[in-house]
């Protein structure tokens, strides 16, 4: 599906990524952009709907933190900041469950119905909660413009979480992107059920100041065989729709090097439920 924003992209962008991502796996993918001229490009390609969100549910913990705290008319404390940044920045899986007891489903769904966020189901544990890539578009278009829902106090607060991933959680959507674009990136893995059927997810948000121009990526994957398997997949299509959406760019982020963490799980797996 797509629909025209970028004038001669949604052809070609179509053409690029859709080998890249029914190449032996499942993907759910969505892209919006936004320039001085009113209009968006939506692109999905899928086999599978609602791919478990994993990592990526933890922006979903901190939007309803950053909300909680305007409707309480005050700043985060320390301790919040803390743990957000833990959470955001490094994958931390206490501070990720400390946020999730604290603001509960009720809040958690409460920013979800504000934002519209239909598609997402949250689950027993936060690692297991169902969303989609329409749904993490609308996530991160709530991160990087005005909008009634999050002020511009906790979208700059996210933004520069999401702009201070460490190093070796910092691949997915990024690549392929200029170097002078300001990048912000949440990712997600884990295998399961299995040891060997990865779910691999990458959102972000790509913000060019000359001319004006932002656009957002979201890639939820599941069934790949190892990490590195859907990292490359995201990867390959990353590319292409940043080469598309800028083209002649001097200097583009590279490839991830793969880095000797990757393979360990996100967070412990899950037991099913009733188990």
């Amino acid at each position: 599906m797509t629909r025209r924003l970028f004038k001669r992209s949604c052809a070609t962008l179509s053409l690029a990524i859709v080998p890249t991502l029914i190449a032996g796996i499942s993907a759910n993918a969505a892209m919006t952009g936004r320039t001085q001229v009113a209009g968006r490009l939506g692109l999905a390609a899928a086999r599978g709907s609602n791919p478990r969100v994993i990592c990526v549910a933890r922006n979903d913990k901190n939007d309803p933190l950053l909300r909680t705290a305007q409707e309480e008319n005050r700043r985060l404390t320390a301790r919040e900041r803390r743990l957000a940044w833990l959470m955001i920045t490094q994958s931390d899986n206490n501070a990720a469950t400390a946020l999730w007891n604290e603001e509960g489903p009720t809040r958690m769904q409460h920013l979800l119905n504000l934002a519209k966020m239909t598609q997402t189901r949250l689950a027993y544990a936060w690692g297991l909660s169902l969303l989609t890539a329409h749904d993490e578009i609308l996530l991160l278009t709530l991160l990087s413009s005005p909008n009634k829902i999050l002020d511009v106090y906790s979208r700059v607060y996210a933004q520069y979480l999401m702009s201070h991933v460490i190093s070796s959680q910092r691949w997915g959507v990024p690549a392929g992107a200029p170097t002078s674009v300001k990048v912000g990136v949440k990712n997600g893995w884990l295998p399961y059920p299995v040891s060997d059927n990865w779910e691999i997810n990458s959102i972000g948000f790509f913000k060019i100041t000359k001319p004006f121009r932002d656009y957002e990526i979201a890639m939820l994957t599941y069934n790949n065989p190892t990490m590195q398997y859907g990292i490359d997949t995201i990867e390959g299509a990353a590319e292409a729709i940043h080469h598309d959406l800028n083209p002649g760019a001097a200097s583009v982020i590279p490839a991830s090097v793969p880095n000797p963490s990757w393979g360990i799980p996100d967070e412990p797996i899950p037991a099913r439920h009733g188990s």
